[in-house]
Protein backbone atom coordinates (compact mmCIF):
# COMPACT_ATOMS: atom_id res chain seq x y z
CA UNK A 1 0.00 0.00 0.00
CA UNK A 2 3.04 2.21 0.87
CA UNK A 3 4.68 1.98 -2.44
CA UNK A 4 1.00 3.51 -4.44
CA UNK A 5 1.57 6.39 -2.60
CA UNK A 6 5.12 7.60 -4.25
CA UNK A 7 6.05 10.00 -6.69
CA UNK A 8 6.71 8.36 -10.58
CA UNK A 9 10.28 9.45 -10.17
CA UNK A 10 10.10 7.72 -6.76
CA UNK A 11 9.38 4.25 -8.08
CA UNK A 12 11.57 1.37 -8.02
CA UNK A 13 13.49 1.06 -11.20
CA UNK A 14 12.85 -1.02 -13.65
CA UNK A 15 15.34 -2.26 -16.52
CA UNK A 16 15.85 0.64 -19.20
CA UNK A 17 14.88 -0.56 -22.72
CA UNK A 18 17.36 0.12 -25.67
CA UNK A 19 15.26 2.46 -27.25
CA UNK A 20 14.70 4.73 -24.13
CA UNK A 21 18.13 5.47 -23.56
CA UNK A 22 19.04 6.10 -27.10
CA UNK A 23 16.31 8.37 -26.43
CA UNK A 24 17.31 10.22 -22.99
CA UNK A 25 21.29 10.38 -24.73
CA UNK A 26 20.00 11.99 -27.94
CA UNK A 27 17.90 14.40 -26.19
CA UNK A 28 20.96 15.28 -24.02
CA UNK A 29 22.88 15.80 -27.21
CA UNK A 30 20.45 18.25 -28.76
CA UNK A 31 20.15 20.63 -25.77
CA UNK A 32 24.13 20.96 -25.37
CA UNK A 33 23.97 22.24 -28.81
CA UNK A 34 21.54 24.57 -27.96
CA UNK A 35 23.26 25.68 -24.71
CA UNK A 36 26.35 26.52 -26.75
CA UNK A 37 24.38 28.06 -29.68
CA UNK A 38 22.57 30.42 -26.91
CA UNK A 39 26.39 30.99 -25.49
CA UNK A 40 27.21 32.00 -28.74
CA UNK A 41 24.11 34.24 -29.88
CA UNK A 42 23.79 35.88 -26.69
CA UNK A 43 27.47 36.91 -27.04
CA UNK A 44 27.43 37.61 -30.83
CA UNK A 45 24.50 40.06 -29.94
CA UNK A 46 26.43 41.85 -27.41
CA UNK A 47 29.26 42.03 -29.29
CA UNK A 48 27.62 44.31 -31.71
CA UNK A 49 25.98 46.38 -28.67
CA UNK A 50 29.26 46.94 -26.72
CA UNK A 51 31.30 46.82 -29.79
CA UNK A 52 33.51 43.79 -28.30
CA UNK A 53 32.94 40.90 -30.03
CA UNK A 54 36.39 38.58 -28.73
CA UNK A 55 35.68 40.17 -24.87
CA UNK A 56 32.22 39.82 -25.33
CA UNK A 57 32.07 35.56 -26.13
CA UNK A 58 34.44 35.16 -23.27
CA UNK A 59 32.71 36.80 -20.48
CA UNK A 60 28.90 35.54 -21.82
CA UNK A 61 31.01 31.78 -22.33
CA UNK A 62 32.73 32.24 -18.37
CA UNK A 63 29.06 33.80 -17.35
CA UNK A 64 27.10 31.02 -18.64
CA UNK A 65 29.60 28.09 -17.65
CA UNK A 66 29.18 29.58 -13.80
CA UNK A 67 25.96 29.92 -14.05
CA UNK A 68 25.69 26.39 -15.01
CA UNK A 69 27.25 25.13 -12.43
CA UNK A 70 25.09 26.95 -9.99
CA UNK A 71 22.41 25.24 -12.12
CA UNK A 72 23.70 21.91 -11.40
CA UNK A 73 23.21 22.43 -7.58
CA UNK A 74 20.04 24.00 -8.17
CA UNK A 75 18.31 20.70 -9.88
CA UNK A 76 18.64 18.89 -6.12
CA UNK A 77 15.83 20.99 -5.57
CA UNK A 78 13.18 19.92 -8.32
CA UNK A 79 12.08 16.74 -6.41
CA UNK A 80 10.05 15.29 -9.79
CA UNK A 81 13.08 15.21 -12.15
CA UNK A 82 10.42 14.30 -15.12
CA UNK A 83 8.10 16.80 -14.57
CA UNK A 84 10.68 19.72 -13.91
CA UNK A 85 12.40 18.48 -16.91
CA UNK A 86 9.39 19.05 -19.47
CA UNK A 87 8.97 22.78 -17.37
CA UNK A 88 12.53 23.52 -17.62
CA UNK A 89 12.42 23.02 -21.69
CA UNK A 90 9.10 24.59 -21.98
CA UNK A 91 10.96 27.64 -19.70
CA UNK A 92 14.21 27.88 -22.07
CA UNK A 93 12.48 27.79 -25.43
CA UNK A 94 10.47 30.88 -24.29
CA UNK A 95 13.16 32.91 -22.80
CA UNK A 96 15.73 31.83 -25.27
CA UNK A 97 13.18 32.75 -28.24
CA UNK A 98 13.04 35.90 -26.29
CA UNK A 99 15.78 37.36 -25.37
CA UNK A 100 17.02 39.08 -28.35
CA UNK A 101 14.36 40.42 -29.23
CA UNK A 102 13.34 42.00 -25.58
CA UNK A 103 16.99 43.41 -25.19
CA UNK A 104 16.59 44.72 -28.89
CA UNK A 105 13.32 46.52 -27.17
CA UNK A 106 15.24 47.69 -24.13
CA UNK A 107 17.87 49.67 -25.77
CA UNK A 108 16.11 51.07 -28.64
CA UNK A 109 13.59 52.32 -26.13
CA UNK A 110 15.86 53.78 -23.80
CA UNK A 111 17.70 55.16 -26.77
CA UNK A 112 14.25 56.85 -27.31
CA UNK A 113 13.76 58.24 -24.10
CA UNK A 114 15.25 61.43 -23.93
CA UNK A 115 13.42 62.23 -27.23
CA UNK A 116 10.21 61.21 -25.66
CA UNK A 117 10.65 63.40 -22.53
CA UNK A 118 12.08 66.33 -24.71
CA UNK A 119 8.73 66.14 -27.08
CA UNK A 120 6.67 65.87 -24.15
CA UNK A 121 8.06 68.95 -22.24
CA UNK A 122 8.35 70.98 -25.23
CA UNK A 123 12.75 71.26 -24.47
CA UNK A 124 14.76 72.35 -27.53
CA UNK A 125 16.54 69.35 -29.28
CA UNK A 126 20.13 70.65 -27.95
CA UNK A 127 18.60 70.53 -24.17
CA UNK A 128 17.83 66.43 -24.53
CA UNK A 129 17.91 65.04 -21.12
CA UNK A 130 21.13 62.75 -21.59
CA UNK A 131 23.18 61.74 -18.90
CA UNK A 132 22.76 61.16 -15.30
CA UNK A 133 20.21 58.76 -14.12
CA UNK A 134 18.55 58.22 -18.09
CA UNK A 135 22.41 57.54 -18.91
CA UNK A 136 23.18 55.28 -16.60
CA UNK A 137 19.91 53.49 -17.64
CA UNK A 138 21.40 52.91 -21.04
CA UNK A 139 24.12 52.43 -20.26
CA UNK A 140 22.89 49.39 -17.78
CA UNK A 141 20.66 47.94 -20.86
CA UNK A 142 23.04 47.12 -23.06
CA UNK A 143 24.83 44.58 -20.11
CA UNK A 144 21.23 42.59 -20.48
CA UNK A 145 22.55 40.31 -22.94
CA UNK A 146 24.55 39.48 -19.91
CA UNK A 147 21.64 38.60 -17.50
CA UNK A 148 20.08 36.48 -20.01
CA UNK A 149 22.87 34.70 -20.45
CA UNK A 150 23.02 33.95 -16.47
CA UNK A 151 19.33 33.04 -16.52
CA UNK A 152 19.78 30.56 -19.30
CA UNK A 153 22.89 29.36 -17.96
CA UNK A 154 21.64 28.02 -14.43
CA UNK A 155 18.37 26.47 -16.53
CA UNK A 156 20.52 24.40 -18.59
CA UNK A 157 22.84 23.38 -16.01
CA UNK A 158 19.71 21.79 -14.22
CA UNK A 159 19.43 19.66 -17.71
CA UNK A 160 22.13 16.94 -16.65
CA UNK A 161 21.59 16.13 -13.53
CA UNK A 162 17.34 15.64 -14.57
CA UNK A 163 18.47 13.42 -16.93
CA UNK A 164 20.74 11.67 -15.06
CA UNK A 165 17.96 11.50 -12.32
CA UNK A 166 15.42 9.90 -14.94
CA UNK A 167 17.82 7.35 -16.11
CA UNK A 168 18.73 6.78 -13.03
CA UNK A 169 15.29 6.05 -11.40
CA UNK A 170 14.12 4.02 -14.98
CA UNK A 171 17.06 1.04 -14.41
CA UNK A 172 19.92 0.19 -11.33
CA UNK A 173 21.98 -0.71 -14.40
CA UNK A 174 23.13 2.64 -15.56
CA UNK A 175 23.92 3.97 -12.31
CA UNK A 176 28.08 3.31 -12.34
CA UNK A 177 28.21 5.15 -16.02
CA UNK A 178 25.41 7.25 -15.44
CA UNK A 179 27.22 10.26 -15.67
CA UNK A 180 30.23 9.57 -18.13
CA UNK A 181 27.70 8.41 -20.83
CA UNK A 182 25.65 11.47 -20.17
CA UNK A 183 28.72 13.92 -20.71
CA UNK A 184 29.55 11.82 -23.34
CA UNK A 185 26.40 12.66 -25.41
CA UNK A 186 26.70 16.59 -23.62
CA UNK A 187 29.77 17.11 -25.37
CA UNK A 188 29.33 15.42 -28.82
CA UNK A 189 25.97 17.53 -28.89
CA UNK A 190 27.82 20.85 -28.33
CA UNK A 191 30.45 19.71 -31.11
CA UNK A 192 27.35 19.61 -33.45
CA UNK A 193 25.68 22.99 -31.93
CA UNK A 194 29.32 24.38 -32.78
CA UNK A 195 29.54 23.56 -36.28
CA UNK A 196 25.83 24.36 -36.89
CA UNK A 197 26.11 27.69 -35.73
CA UNK A 198 29.28 28.19 -37.86
CA UNK A 199 28.07 26.60 -40.94
CA UNK A 200 24.51 28.00 -40.51
CA UNK A 201 23.20 30.42 -38.21
CA UNK A 202 26.04 32.80 -38.53
CA UNK A 203 24.11 33.42 -42.20
CA UNK A 204 20.94 34.09 -40.90
CA UNK A 205 19.22 36.97 -38.43
CA UNK A 206 20.50 36.58 -35.09
CA UNK A 207 16.50 36.26 -33.90
CA UNK A 208 15.90 34.12 -36.68
CA UNK A 209 18.37 31.49 -35.15
CA UNK A 210 17.37 32.31 -31.24
CA UNK A 211 13.75 30.76 -32.20
CA UNK A 212 14.99 27.93 -34.71
CA UNK A 213 17.41 27.10 -31.25
CA UNK A 214 14.31 27.28 -29.07
CA UNK A 215 12.07 24.90 -30.93
CA UNK A 216 14.21 22.51 -30.26
CA UNK A 217 14.37 22.63 -26.68
CA UNK A 218 10.42 22.32 -27.03
CA UNK A 219 10.58 19.41 -29.38
CA UNK A 220 12.54 17.84 -26.42
CA UNK A 221 9.68 18.77 -24.19
CA UNK A 222 7.49 17.13 -26.74
CA UNK A 223 9.05 14.05 -26.82
CA UNK A 224 9.56 13.81 -23.22
CA UNK A 225 5.88 13.76 -22.56
CA UNK A 226 5.13 11.59 -25.37
CA UNK A 227 7.26 8.59 -23.92
CA UNK A 228 7.30 9.15 -20.34
CA UNK A 229 3.39 10.66 -20.19
CA UNK A 230 2.19 8.61 -17.08
CA UNK A 231 5.27 9.63 -14.95
CA UNK A 232 4.79 13.17 -15.60
CA UNK A 233 2.23 15.54 -13.69
CA UNK A 234 -0.34 17.15 -14.85
CA UNK A 235 0.12 16.28 -18.44
CA UNK A 236 -1.85 17.62 -20.47
CA UNK A 237 -1.71 21.25 -19.15
CA UNK A 238 2.16 21.21 -19.70
CA UNK A 239 1.21 19.88 -22.96
CA UNK A 240 -1.30 22.56 -23.58
CA UNK A 241 1.51 25.33 -22.74
CA UNK A 242 4.18 23.72 -25.34
CA UNK A 243 0.97 24.02 -27.91
CA UNK A 244 1.16 27.75 -26.79
CA UNK A 245 4.81 28.10 -26.88
CA UNK A 246 4.79 26.97 -30.64
CA UNK A 247 2.76 29.11 -31.53
CA UNK A 248 4.51 31.98 -30.04
CA UNK A 249 7.88 30.27 -31.68
CA UNK A 250 6.00 30.73 -35.51
CA UNK A 251 5.44 34.27 -34.77
CA UNK A 252 8.97 35.14 -33.78
CA UNK A 253 10.16 33.13 -36.60
CA UNK A 254 7.89 35.09 -39.39
CA UNK A 255 7.54 38.69 -38.00
CA UNK A 256 10.24 38.46 -34.71
CA UNK A 257 13.48 39.54 -37.24
CA UNK A 258 11.79 42.54 -38.66
CA UNK A 259 10.34 43.51 -34.92
CA UNK A 260 14.07 42.78 -33.71
CA UNK A 261 15.60 45.56 -36.79
CA UNK A 262 12.31 47.84 -35.95
CA UNK A 263 13.72 47.98 -32.24
CA UNK A 264 17.28 48.35 -33.63
CA UNK A 265 16.21 51.41 -35.99
CA UNK A 266 15.22 53.03 -32.63
CA UNK A 267 19.20 53.77 -31.77
CA UNK A 268 19.44 55.74 -35.26
CA UNK A 269 18.37 59.65 -36.10
CA UNK A 270 17.78 59.03 -39.62
CA UNK A 271 15.45 56.81 -40.85
CA UNK A 272 16.82 53.23 -41.57
CA UNK A 273 15.86 52.43 -45.23
CA UNK A 274 17.58 48.65 -45.32
CA UNK A 275 19.27 46.24 -42.84
CA UNK A 276 21.05 43.04 -43.43
CA UNK A 277 23.24 40.87 -41.66
CA UNK A 278 25.96 39.44 -43.19
CA UNK A 279 28.08 36.43 -42.11
CA UNK A 280 30.30 38.54 -39.91
CA UNK A 281 28.25 41.66 -39.23
CA UNK A 282 25.43 44.10 -39.00
CA UNK A 283 25.01 46.43 -41.88
CA UNK A 284 22.37 49.03 -41.68
CA UNK A 285 22.10 52.02 -44.17
CA UNK A 286 20.45 55.68 -42.72
CA UNK A 287 18.28 58.48 -45.23
CA UNK A 288 18.24 61.69 -43.99
CA UNK A 289 16.17 63.84 -46.49
CA UNK A 290 17.26 67.34 -46.83
CA UNK A 291 14.47 69.26 -49.47
CA UNK A 292 15.15 72.11 -51.45
CA UNK A 293 16.62 69.57 -54.04
CA UNK A 294 18.90 68.31 -52.45
CA UNK A 295 20.30 64.68 -52.67
CA UNK A 296 19.44 62.90 -49.42
CA UNK A 297 22.53 61.78 -46.86
CA UNK A 298 22.69 58.07 -46.94
CA UNK A 299 24.82 56.62 -44.04
CA UNK A 300 26.56 52.93 -43.50
CA UNK A 301 26.24 51.54 -40.24
CA UNK A 302 28.51 48.61 -39.38
CA UNK A 303 27.38 46.90 -36.10
CA UNK A 304 25.88 50.44 -34.87
CA UNK A 305 28.91 52.03 -35.33
CA UNK A 306 29.42 54.97 -38.13
CA UNK A 307 31.23 53.32 -41.63
CA UNK A 308 30.71 56.62 -43.67
CA UNK A 309 28.11 59.14 -44.60
CA UNK A 310 27.54 60.07 -48.36
CA UNK A 311 27.87 64.08 -47.38
CA UNK A 312 31.51 63.81 -46.95
CA UNK A 313 32.87 60.36 -47.28
CA UNK A 314 35.13 61.69 -50.14
CA UNK A 315 36.76 64.02 -47.81
CA UNK A 316 38.08 61.04 -45.86
CA UNK A 317 39.13 58.46 -49.09
CA UNK A 318 40.47 61.30 -50.68
CA UNK A 319 43.18 62.00 -47.76
CA UNK A 320 43.72 58.25 -47.64
CA UNK A 321 44.24 57.46 -50.98
CA UNK A 322 45.95 60.82 -52.85
CA UNK A 323 48.62 61.29 -50.57
CA UNK A 324 49.45 57.35 -50.97
CA UNK A 325 49.72 56.95 -54.94
CA UNK A 326 51.21 60.97 -55.34
CA UNK A 327 54.26 59.38 -52.85
CA UNK A 328 54.32 55.96 -55.21
CA UNK A 329 56.84 56.21 -57.83
CA UNK A 330 54.20 54.26 -59.80
CA UNK A 331 51.13 53.19 -60.04
CA UNK A 332 50.40 49.86 -61.67
CA UNK A 333 49.79 47.46 -59.20
CA UNK A 334 47.59 48.67 -55.94
CA UNK A 335 46.39 46.71 -53.13
CA UNK A 336 43.53 47.91 -50.86
CA UNK A 337 43.35 45.92 -47.46
CA UNK A 338 39.48 46.59 -46.20
CA UNK A 339 37.21 49.06 -48.28
CA UNK A 340 34.56 46.47 -49.19
CA UNK A 341 32.52 49.27 -49.90
CA UNK A 342 34.52 50.29 -52.82
CA UNK A 343 34.79 53.96 -51.68
CA UNK A 344 38.58 54.22 -51.84
CA UNK A 345 39.01 52.25 -54.86
CA UNK A 346 37.08 54.44 -56.66
CA UNK A 347 39.58 57.33 -55.70
CA UNK A 348 42.26 54.54 -56.89
CA UNK A 349 41.04 54.00 -59.98
CA UNK A 350 41.05 57.64 -61.19
CA UNK A 351 44.80 56.92 -61.14
CA UNK A 352 44.79 54.58 -63.89
CA UNK A 353 46.14 51.59 -62.50
CA UNK A 354 46.20 48.53 -64.32
CA UNK A 355 45.53 45.67 -61.18
CA UNK A 356 43.79 46.92 -58.10
CA UNK A 357 43.58 44.16 -55.77
CA UNK A 358 41.07 44.47 -52.66
CA UNK A 359 41.33 42.41 -50.00
CA UNK A 360 37.88 42.32 -47.60
CA UNK A 361 37.35 39.64 -45.23
CA UNK A 362 33.53 39.98 -46.01
CA UNK A 363 31.57 38.59 -49.18
CA UNK A 364 28.58 39.77 -48.20
CA UNK A 365 29.58 43.21 -47.62
CA UNK A 366 31.37 43.43 -50.80
CA UNK A 367 28.57 41.89 -53.11
CA UNK A 368 25.89 44.33 -52.22
CA UNK A 369 28.31 47.08 -53.36
CA UNK A 370 28.66 45.33 -56.44
CA UNK A 371 25.48 44.29 -57.30
CA UNK A 372 23.31 45.36 -54.33
CA UNK A 373 20.14 43.33 -53.63
CA UNK A 374 16.96 42.72 -55.26
CA UNK A 375 15.62 43.79 -51.76
CA UNK A 376 17.47 47.14 -51.58
CA UNK A 377 15.31 50.16 -52.12
CA UNK A 378 16.09 51.44 -55.67
CA UNK A 379 16.79 54.70 -54.49
CA UNK A 380 19.56 53.20 -52.17
CA UNK A 381 20.72 51.01 -54.69
CA UNK A 382 21.64 53.79 -57.26
CA UNK A 383 23.00 55.84 -54.61
CA UNK A 384 25.64 53.43 -53.45
CA UNK A 385 26.86 52.47 -57.14
CA UNK A 386 27.11 56.04 -58.03
CA UNK A 387 28.92 56.96 -54.38
CA UNK A 388 31.73 54.12 -55.42
CA UNK A 389 31.52 54.55 -59.09
CA UNK A 390 30.39 51.28 -59.50
CA UNK A 391 34.29 50.54 -59.36
CA UNK A 392 34.08 46.80 -57.82
CA UNK A 393 33.08 45.60 -61.23
CA UNK A 394 35.72 47.11 -63.26
CA UNK A 395 38.01 44.76 -65.17
CA UNK A 396 40.88 46.00 -63.78
CA UNK A 397 39.82 44.95 -59.93
CA UNK A 398 40.45 41.10 -58.12
CA UNK A 399 38.51 40.53 -55.17
CA UNK A 400 39.61 38.82 -52.75
CA UNK A 401 37.59 37.74 -49.78
CA UNK A 402 39.74 36.56 -46.75
CA UNK A 403 41.13 37.32 -43.14
CA UNK A 404 43.54 40.12 -43.81
CA UNK A 405 46.24 38.31 -41.84
CA UNK A 406 46.06 35.05 -43.62
CA UNK A 407 45.24 36.16 -47.17
CA UNK A 408 48.94 38.54 -47.35
CA UNK A 409 50.44 35.01 -46.77
CA UNK A 410 48.65 34.16 -50.28
CA UNK A 411 49.73 37.16 -51.64
CA UNK A 412 53.45 36.56 -50.76
CA UNK A 413 53.49 33.43 -51.90
CA UNK A 414 52.85 34.62 -55.43
CA UNK A 415 55.79 36.64 -55.61
CA UNK A 416 53.77 39.49 -56.40
CA UNK A 417 54.81 43.24 -55.79
CA UNK A 418 52.16 46.07 -55.24
CA UNK A 419 53.41 50.22 -56.10
CA UNK A 420 51.45 50.84 -53.55
CA UNK A 421 49.29 49.59 -50.42
CA UNK A 422 46.57 50.90 -48.77
CA UNK A 423 44.98 49.45 -45.31
CA UNK A 424 41.87 50.47 -44.51
CA UNK A 425 40.20 48.69 -41.81
CA UNK A 426 38.43 49.41 -38.84
CA UNK A 427 39.96 51.04 -35.57
CA UNK A 428 41.84 48.72 -33.77
CA UNK A 429 38.59 48.50 -31.06
CA UNK A 430 38.47 45.08 -30.63
CA UNK A 431 41.22 42.52 -29.64
CA UNK A 432 40.49 40.08 -32.92
CA UNK A 433 41.24 43.32 -34.97
CA UNK A 434 44.71 43.97 -33.18
CA UNK A 435 46.76 41.96 -34.89
CA UNK A 436 46.12 43.58 -38.34
CA UNK A 437 47.61 46.53 -36.28
CA UNK A 438 50.82 44.56 -35.38
CA UNK A 439 54.77 45.21 -36.13
CA UNK A 440 54.05 41.18 -37.47
CA UNK A 441 51.76 42.21 -40.21
CA UNK A 442 53.62 45.66 -41.23
CA UNK A 443 56.54 43.15 -41.96
CA UNK A 444 54.59 40.72 -44.20
CA UNK A 445 53.35 44.03 -45.73
CA UNK A 446 56.81 45.51 -46.65
CA UNK A 447 57.55 42.15 -48.09
CA UNK A 448 54.78 42.95 -51.03
CA UNK A 449 55.57 46.45 -51.78
CA UNK A 450 57.87 48.01 -54.66
CA UNK A 451 60.94 49.45 -52.91
CA UNK A 452 59.71 53.22 -54.00
CA UNK A 453 56.09 52.55 -53.19
CA UNK A 454 54.25 53.83 -50.08
CA UNK A 455 51.79 52.31 -47.89
CA UNK A 456 49.24 54.40 -45.37
CA UNK A 457 47.14 53.06 -42.97
CA UNK A 458 44.02 55.02 -40.98
CA UNK A 459 45.11 55.36 -37.98
CA UNK A 460 42.01 56.54 -35.85
CA UNK A 461 41.61 59.78 -34.65
CA UNK A 462 44.98 61.82 -33.34
CA UNK A 463 42.23 64.48 -31.28
CA UNK A 464 40.36 61.75 -29.73
CA UNK A 465 42.64 58.63 -29.10
CA UNK A 466 46.18 60.22 -29.95
CA UNK A 467 48.43 57.22 -27.89
CA UNK A 468 46.83 55.10 -29.99
CA UNK A 469 47.60 57.20 -33.52
CA UNK A 470 51.09 57.72 -32.12
CA UNK A 471 51.13 53.65 -31.70
CA UNK A 472 50.60 53.09 -35.10
CA UNK A 473 53.85 54.91 -36.45
CA UNK A 474 55.84 53.79 -33.90
CA UNK A 475 54.83 50.20 -35.01
CA UNK A 476 55.51 50.47 -38.71
CA UNK A 477 58.88 51.81 -37.83
CA UNK A 478 59.61 48.73 -35.65
CA UNK A 479 58.49 47.03 -38.60
CA UNK A 480 61.31 48.99 -40.68
CA UNK A 481 59.34 51.73 -42.48
CA UNK A 482 60.20 55.54 -42.63
CA UNK A 483 56.61 56.72 -41.51
CA UNK A 484 54.79 59.99 -41.59
CA UNK A 485 51.31 61.16 -40.09
CA UNK A 486 49.07 63.47 -40.91
CA UNK A 487 45.29 64.61 -40.44
CA UNK A 488 42.10 66.47 -41.42
CA UNK A 489 38.85 67.33 -40.19
CA UNK A 490 36.09 64.68 -41.65
CA UNK A 491 32.60 65.97 -40.47
CA UNK A 492 31.31 62.27 -39.63
CA UNK A 493 33.69 61.50 -37.48
CA UNK A 494 35.80 64.54 -36.50
CA UNK A 495 39.61 65.16 -36.72
CA UNK A 496 40.97 61.90 -38.29
CA UNK A 497 44.46 60.38 -39.01
CA UNK A 498 46.60 58.50 -41.13
CA UNK A 499 49.73 57.54 -41.36
CA UNK A 500 51.80 56.70 -44.56
CA UNK A 501 55.32 55.12 -44.73
CA UNK A 502 57.72 53.94 -46.98
CA UNK A 503 59.92 51.20 -47.21
CA UNK A 504 63.39 53.26 -49.32
CA UNK A 505 64.48 56.98 -50.46
CA UNK A 506 63.07 60.17 -49.27
CA UNK A 507 59.98 59.45 -46.55
CA UNK A 508 56.48 60.66 -48.18
CA UNK A 509 56.35 63.82 -46.56
CA UNK A 510 59.64 65.15 -48.69
CA UNK A 511 57.97 63.30 -51.86
CA UNK A 512 55.10 65.07 -51.72
CA UNK A 513 56.86 68.69 -50.56
CA UNK A 514 58.63 68.21 -54.18
CA UNK A 515 55.26 68.28 -56.04
CA UNK A 516 54.00 70.97 -57.35
CA UNK A 517 50.33 70.14 -58.22
CA UNK A 518 48.63 66.97 -57.26
CA UNK A 519 48.82 64.65 -60.44
CA UNK A 520 44.94 64.94 -60.56
CA UNK A 521 42.46 67.18 -60.21
CA UNK A 522 40.20 66.77 -57.32
CA UNK A 523 36.72 68.64 -55.73
CA UNK A 524 38.14 68.99 -52.34
CA UNK A 525 41.85 68.15 -52.23
CA UNK A 526 44.51 70.46 -53.19
CA UNK A 527 48.39 70.08 -52.68
CA UNK A 528 48.17 73.14 -49.80
CA UNK A 529 45.70 70.74 -47.77
CA UNK A 530 48.46 67.75 -47.85
CA UNK A 531 51.09 69.64 -47.15
CA UNK A 532 49.60 71.35 -44.06
CA UNK A 533 47.77 68.15 -42.98
CA UNK A 534 51.11 67.27 -42.04
CA UNK A 535 51.71 69.72 -39.41
CA UNK A 536 50.09 69.30 -35.34
CA UNK A 537 50.28 70.96 -32.48
CA UNK A 538 53.70 71.68 -30.97
CA UNK A 539 52.96 69.58 -27.95
CA UNK A 540 51.57 66.67 -29.85
CA UNK A 541 54.44 64.24 -29.65
CA UNK A 542 55.89 65.50 -26.89
CA UNK A 543 54.71 62.29 -24.48
CA UNK A 544 55.86 59.73 -27.83
CA UNK A 545 58.79 58.45 -26.16
CA UNK A 546 56.62 56.89 -23.84
CA UNK A 547 53.99 55.60 -26.10
CA UNK A 548 54.78 51.82 -27.26
CA UNK A 549 54.23 50.17 -30.98
CA UNK A 550 52.15 46.98 -30.54
CA UNK A 551 54.16 43.85 -31.16
CA UNK A 552 51.84 40.88 -32.06
CA UNK A 553 50.13 39.77 -29.01
CA UNK A 554 50.70 42.49 -26.57
CA UNK A 555 47.39 43.90 -27.43
CA UNK A 556 49.33 47.44 -26.73
CA UNK A 557 47.52 49.46 -29.39
CA UNK A 558 43.45 48.17 -28.15
CA UNK A 559 44.30 49.20 -24.83
CA UNK A 560 45.53 52.36 -25.88
CA UNK A 561 42.67 52.89 -28.27
CA UNK A 562 39.94 51.79 -25.92
CA UNK A 563 41.73 53.96 -22.93
CA UNK A 564 42.14 56.87 -25.28
CA UNK A 565 38.33 57.10 -26.37
CA UNK A 566 37.08 56.86 -23.15
CA UNK A 567 39.39 59.30 -21.52
CA UNK A 568 37.90 62.37 -24.22
CA UNK A 569 34.38 60.81 -24.45
CA UNK A 570 33.33 58.90 -21.92
CA UNK A 571 32.66 56.01 -24.23
CA UNK A 572 34.00 53.52 -27.38
CA UNK A 573 32.49 54.54 -30.56
CA UNK A 574 34.75 53.91 -33.23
Amino acid sequence: MQETSLTPSAAKPSRLGWFDDVLLLGIMAVLAGCGLIYEYLLSHYAGRILGALEAAIYTMIGLMIVSMGLGAFAARKIRDAFTGFVILELTVALCGSLAILITAAVIGFGQQLPLMIANTLGLPPDQLPEGGMIGSLQKLSEYLPYVWGVLLGLMIGMEIPLIARVRQSLSDEHLLHNAGTIYGADYIGAGIGAAIWVGFMLAIDIQLAAALTASFNLLAGFVFIWRFWPKIRRPKLLLTGHFIVTGILLVLAIHGPRWEQEFNNLLYKDKVVYAKATRFQQLTFTERLRGNGLPPVYALYINGRLQFSSIDEHIYHAFLVHPTLAASARHNKVLIIGGGDGLGLKQVLRWEPEQVTLLDLDVGLVQLFKSPDTDMPDSLSRAMLALNGNALNDPRVTVINDDAFNGIDKLIATGVKYDAIIVDLPDPSHPDLNKLYSDYFYRKLKELMSSDGALTVQSTSPYHAPKAFISVAKTLALAGFDVKQYHHNVPSFGEWGWSIATAGGLDAQHRLSKLTELPIKDDWLTLGLVDGAFEFPANFYQDAANIKPNELGSLQLYHYHLQDWSENQGLNLF
